[in-house]
């Protein structure tokens, strides 16, 4: 068996006070603790000083765990355990689940939970805590934007997703473990269930008894949550939310004795703040001058496998003509657009779709080069002839200052060097109505996988099935790119082959002249220099909470 954790856990303490208007509040003072936590929990006094204020950049009034996305994910782990997760290193650590094995093809995985896990008011949790969370997650009603990703390929899965069951008839949960059986052999399931996109609940409090979700059941006193710290109050009109440490997490005691977050929607303010030095933390600050800002360490950290593109629509003229791809992509010198977009940092530009996985150094890939000499051939090549005759260039996505500093490059480089002017740029898809609405031809966006994979990687980004390439694609198909990872996605984790078919798939997509390659993602710290312990994993999850602390 092993753990997570090598310390022992403390607990502390923290005000007392139960209210409910449009602030909900809880504690767990001494006191209160043991009649609502059970006598198990030990008090002790918080480190003096260690409060961990936060902004975030939008008045979220949904603070569920479930939605596998949104703002509100990016605080999951800090109140809400996982059945595995990876480290900074792409590595998988145990966490609810302790042990994970396959039968011989990869159909049938059992899994083993953790004796020590409990929830916040001392309960143990359950194999049948474990699949009544998956189930729960899977639930159409829960809205869990990412649930595909990680129970897709399980037996019964479909019928919950689309509303016929409420049972997912391939989980079986036994005394301490749980048996799965999947619609197919996938020898990487296990990495699928390491986030926090279905984290564990208590079954009991979370889930009525139709099988869909109690309405914020997250934001009571009922002990429900499993993280290393737990909510203490919600203020969603003004934006601030409170968490303090869970009296019963079954790992290291949290070194934060109180974290407070508000929510600050402007950037220019939101970096102010950060700079006076009274907030050390921000969900997700994407500036242009973020280091110059706030300095380098405050946007440092690993790259995730997580690109950043300018994708075509090839349903929508002019982009169904190849040619026009080919000119659009060979008219940007995209080294100026990574200076133009980040000019001092974090991301650094890429040439690929995927990065950050085994596989993603390519030497036989060959990167779209600035060409202005081709572009201009390949214009004059394509049915429209040059560009008197395109109809308007309309970008999507445009939604910060870094992606509108990176579509006005390209669209400048487009003016230049092939006589384009008429060119628009919206935020979201859904922001806007009208005619152009359905001539959106462009669409910034990230593609990414949560499991370390190439293959996985393209299965959720280029191939045919996925949603980048039936929605920001206009329905992309190359069948010899399916195939490819098809079959690369059928062989074992360590094979060598596994990678290379990934590779030749991306090869081929190359060609298809489908996306202008931005960067790859560096995942920031967002957090000053005096806090350490922030850093994230692939899953933009700070991995380990408990560790974070202030100096």
């Amino acid at each position: 068996m092993r753990h997570f954790w090598e310390e022992d856990m403390e607990l502390t303490e923290s005000k007392a006070g139960i209210s409910r208007r449009g602030l909900l509040q809880f504690a767990i003072g001494s006191a209160v603790a043991v009649a609502a936590f059970g006598p198990g929990a030990r008090i002790v006094m918080a480190q003096e000083g260690q409060v961990l204020k936060a902004i975030n950049p939008a008045f979220n009034q949904d603070w569920s765990p479930l939605r596998g996305g949104g703002v509100p994910f990016r605080w999951n782990s800090f109140w809400n355990a996982s059945a595995m997760y990876f480290n900074d290193k792409g590595e998988i650590q145990p966490y609810v689940l302790t042990e994970w094995a396959p039968n011989a093809d990869f159909s049938v995985w059992t899994l083993k939970v953790s004796p020590d896990a409990k929830f916040a008011d001392g309960s143990p949790i359950t194999a049948a805590d474990v699949k009544g969370s998956w189930e729960l997650s899977s639930m159409p009603t829960t809205k869990n934007q990412r649930i595909d990703q990680v129970l897709s390929g399980v037996a019964g899965y479909a019928a919950v997703k689309d509303g016929t069951a409420t049972d997912i008839s391939g989980i079986v949960a036994g005394e301490g473990e749980l048996v799965v059986t999947l619609a197919g052999p996938d020898p990487i399931f296990y990495q699928r269930l390491a986030n926090h996109i279905a984290p564990i609940v208590k079954v009991s409090v979370a889930r009525g008894a139709d099988g869909n979700e109690v309405a914020d059941w997250f934001l009571g006193a009922n002990g429900a949550t499993s993280g290393p710290f737990m909510m203490e109050s919600a203020d969603l009109d003004s934006g601030a939310v409170v968490w303090v440490p869970n009296p019963n997490f079954f790992g290291p005691a949290p070194k934060l004795a109180r974290i407070e977050l508000t929510a600050v929607e402007d950037n220019v303010t939101a970096t102010e703040m950060l700079k006076s030095g009274k907030y050390q933390a921000h969900t997700e600050l994407v500036t242009s001058t973020i280091v110059l800002d706030l300095g380098a360490d405050f946007a440092a950290g690993p790259t995730i496998p997580t690109s950043q593109h300018f994708w075509f629509n090839a349903s929508r003229a002019p982009m169904d003509d190849p040619k026009v791809r080919e000119a659009l992509i060979l008219a940007v010198d995209r080294d100026g657009l990574i200076k133009a977009s980040f000019p001092d940092g974090p991301h650094q530009k890429t040439d690929t779709v995927m990065n950050s996985v085994p596989g993603e150094d390519d030497a036989s890939f060959t990167p779209f080069p600035y060409d202005p000499e081709a572009a201009k051939a390949a214009l004059a090549a394509s049915t429209y002839g040059g560009p008197e005759k395109l109809p308007k260039l309309m970008f999507v996505g445009i939604s910060s200052p870094a992606n509108e500093a990176a579509a006005q490059y390209i669209a400048e480089q487009w003016r230049q060097v092939l006589g384009i002017s008429a060119v628009d740029m919206k935020p979201q898809q859904d922001q806007y109505s009208g005619p152009d609405q359905n001539a959106i031809q462009i669409f910034r966006d990230d593609v990414g996988t949560r499991v370390p994979d190439a293959a996985s990687y393209l299965a959720g980004s280029i191939a045919s099935g996925s949603g980048n390439a039936q929605g920001k694609m206009g329905g992309y198909k190359n069948d010899a790119v399916d195939a490819l990872i098809a079959e690369a996605l059928a062989l074992p984790a360590d094979d060598p082959n596994r990678s290379a078919k990934a590779q030749e798939a991306q090869r081929i997509f190359r060609d298809d002249f489908m996306f202008i390659p931005w960067y790859k993602q560096t995942m920031s710290r967002w957090a000053t220099a005096n806090v350490s312990g922030m850093e994230k994993n692939l899953d933009w999850q700070v991995f380990a909470p408990w560790n974070v602390s202030i100096s």
